[in-house]
């Protein structure tokens, strides 16, 4: 497992541009929202900027199209898929379900890319019981095709959270801290779109803009960052006796 201290020091660098470009959407659109500004296409720019950034990161940590590099491809076509969501969110007005449907394609690529090993059954209740809540509780608020579109997509997300968390097993001697770092990430993802949700269909949340901003960055960071071991994690798949007697770089 690569210790985190020797990730910084490496990664660290490819990192600056995305940190950068989120103190910059915060400075200049910390609590304005795209429906108050005066300039759109450039509050896009800006709010594209850090996803642009961990595309970036994706890429120049490596990527080709062998079965080594496949978590990192639907990890990166997550990212490419959020960031068009992004861009139509900016004019929610008219591309509102058009934003949700690129999110929930995020959402399944990042679900293949945590994979279905281990299952964690219990994991995915827990997970499906929360949804299941807030769905419930957002109803009242929802109507026409919105009470469809949002329970496949609150369904799709859940999911995700599911594999990301189900990734995470503390007790394992293969156990990294880069898998944390997605579990984080999609559990973060979660929280952005419950208080968008909220925020749209049942009362205003204060400060929601900048909560919501916030924990999507921080989602796509931790998702982004977990593509530092894949690599390793898709040898010793293949390879079940290295897994076995914990042999890792």
């Amino acid at each position: 497992m690569t210790k985190p201290l020797t990730v910084l020091k490496s990664v660290g660098p490819k990192l600056v541009p995305f940190f950068k470009t989120v103190a910059i959407f915060f400075v200049l659109f910390g609590d304005t929202d795209s429906e108050q500004t005066s300039s759109p296409l450039f509050f896009c720019v800006v709010k594209c900027l850090p996803i642009i950034s961990l595309i970036l990161f994706v890429l120049l940590h490596g990527m080709n199209l062998t079965e080594y590099y496949r978590y990192s491809r639907r990890i990166l076509i997550g990212l490419i898929f959020s960031c068009m969501g992004d861009i139509c969110l900016v004019w929610k007005k008219s591309y509102f379900l058009v934003g949700m449907g690129m999110f929930a394609i995020a959402h399944i690529e990042y679900a293949r890319a945590f994979g279905w090993r281990p299952f964690n059954p219990y994991a995915g209740s827990v997970v499906a019981a929360l949804g299941s809540l807030v769905y419930l509780y957002l109803q009242p608020g929802l109507h026409g095709i919105m009470v469809h579109v949002t329970a496949v997509y609150i369904a799709l997300i859940c999911i995700m959270a599911w594999r990301g968390i189900a990734r995470v097993q503390f007790f394992d001697e293969l156990w990294t801290w880069t898998k944390l770092c997605s579990c984080v990430g999609a559990i973060l993802f979660v929280i952005s779109d419950t208080i968008i949700a909220i925020n749209m269909f049942r009362f205003e949340i204060p400060y929601a803009h900048p909560l919501i901003m916030l924990t999507y960055y921080a989602a796509q960071f931790g998702i982004a960052l977990s593509v530092v071991d894949s690599q390793v994690d898709e040898l010793l798949r293949k390879t079940p006796h290295m897994a076995q007697n914990g042999h890792m770089d």
